[in-house]
């Protein structure tokens, strides 16, 4: 019966002609669930008593408890034959920073290498996240600008509005950033609550650029003069600073600092910084020319450049542009940088990691066995179905090798504080790291000559809105 029968032949007319037509029995669609199939469905019961056990645990305990593998519950080995030297732990908190903390936790590293562990230094992530939450906002409405013909319902359109602001990033972050704003000590510019807790104030920050994006298009579409244009969102950078003051601190300009060693004992004479100064004197080599980025990304050719549209921090800054390896010549590498003290920004998925314990393996949790059914994609295949991302950032800073030099385990140093897992780190097993590591940032100089010239090539861009390119918290 169609909804002109209903009219014609029923005294039921507007909302009840319409409440009638849904009130009709409805035949199941193609693709639909019909009763014949939902017969079929609830077939599938409980195979005997065991599974009847299983769902009435199931309705009292959490499922990673019924599905906890013993025999992974042993004393982990934390025994490396190779590791870098260990420096104070940090913490991110309630906060997306942890390309920021990693990428630190790597400067300041070197720092202390270069100075023989005579000299340490801490520096502020506070003071450094302000930067790039001010950039970011640029980011967001310069895009809103360039894209202001398009229909909101474009889907480059929706990318920026979806999330005009956020705290995760990339070591591209760490390169921009601090060539254009510096470094500061942590003792100059300690965390603030709000960088420490950051949603609510991104939040309100996304709502006040959401509106500024709008009222762009707005002048761009009645055609203002550019000139206005660019006036008015010196204005809304203006507000987002205020905001930023607020909420984390106006950012120092100048300051005195003395250097300390690992112990906190000063070492020298106070002097007067900028922050492009201290930046200089403790980083001194220019980032950009130190560090190559590496990718384990199965789905696409490796030897190849890559770049990730609109995966950078500043609007004149650059993209996540990565050379494509295989996971063996990742590893070779990072061995290489090991061996020489040198840690190294890397970042990960975490599936099948113990967080208390700070231990990854890729049978902690037993659901095959639990759910008596099996999981059998793989990396290339999880990454394109959204399963598996590059998430979060940490610390390369050690590896366990056999006798024949083959790695057996990993360690990082995590920024969730040195009361979580391994006293602050984590331990993967070779096994983890090959399915759940992506991102490697190292110094050229441990990268084979033959990999190294790749970089040069063009690369082929990778869309915004890739599976894997999360931006990493």
């Amino acid at each position: 019966m169609t909804i002109n029968t209903i009219k014609k032949h029923s005294p039921l007319r507007g909302l009840g002609a319409l409440f009638l037509l849904f009130a009709l029995p409805s035949m199941a669609q193609d693709g639909g669930i019909s009763p014949e199939m939902l017969a079929k469905i609830q077939q599938s019961k409980p195979k005997g008593n065991a599974e009847k056990a299983l769902v009435n645990a199931m309705a009292t305990m959490s499922i990673n408890d019924l599905a906890k593998n013993a025999a992974k519950l042993g004393k982990i080995d934390t025994k490396f034959s190779i590791e870098t030297p260990k420096q104070s732990i940090h913490n991110q908190k309630s906060s997306g920073r942890c390309w920021m903390f990693s990428s630190m936790n790597v400067l300041r590293s070197r720092f202390a290498l270069e100075h023989k562990d005579t000299l340490a230094v801490e520096y502020s992530q506070d003071y450094l996240f302000f930067y790039d939450q001010l950039e970011k906002a640029n980011l967001f409405l310069q895009g809103t600008i360039e894209t202001a013909s398009k229909s909101m319902d474009d889907p480059e359109v929706k990318f920026f509005f979806r999330s005009p602001l956020n705290d995760g990033g990339t070591f591209c972050g760490i390169i921009d950033l601090t060539k254009k704003y510096g470094l500061v000590p942590q003792s100059v510019r300690p965390e603030t609550y709000q960088a420490e807790n950051t949603r609510l104030m991104s939040n309100i920050i996304k709502t006040k650029l959401r509106e500024y994006g709008l009222e762009l298009r707005s002048m761009v579409n009645a055609k203002k003069k550019t000139t206005a244009i660019n006036d008015r969102k010196t204005e809304m950078l203006a507000e987002v600073y205020r905001i930023l003051s607020m909420t984390l601190g106006e950012p120092v300009k100048e300051f005195t600092y003395a250097h300390r060693d690992k112990n906190g004992k000063i070492k020298g004479e106070e002097k007067t910084y900028t922050p492009l100064e201290f930046y200089k004197e403790t980083v001194k080599e220019p980032i950009e020319d130190t560090f190559i980025m590496l990718m384990n990304d199965p789905r696409h050719p490796y030897y190849k450049v890559y770049e990730v549209e609109y995966d950078r921090h500043t609007y004149d800054g650059h993209n996540w542009r990565y050379i494509n390896l295989p996971i063996e010549d990742i590893e070779s590498i990072a061995i290489a940088s090991l061996k020489d003290g040198r840690k190294m920004y890397s970042s990960y998925d975490l599936p099948q990691m113990d967080r208390n314990r700070g231990y990854m393996d890729l049978n902690l949790w037993d659901y095959s066995t639990l759910f008596d059914t099996q999981f059998p994609m793989n990396k290339a295949e999880r990454i394109s179905t959204f399963e598996s991302m590059s998430a979060h950032a940490m610390t390369l800073t050690a590896v366990d090798l056999d006798k024949n030099g083959k790695p057996k385990k990993w360690k990082v140093e995590n920024s969730w504080g040195a009361g979580n897992g391994q006293q602050g780190y984590a331990i993967m097993t070779e096994d983890w790291f090959r399915e759940y590591m992506f991102r490697l940032v190292v110094d050229k100089k441990y990268v084979p000559e033959n990999i190294l010239k790749l970089k040069d090539e063009k690369p082929t861009m990778i869309p915004y809105d890739d599976p894997l390119f999360k931006a990493e918290e």
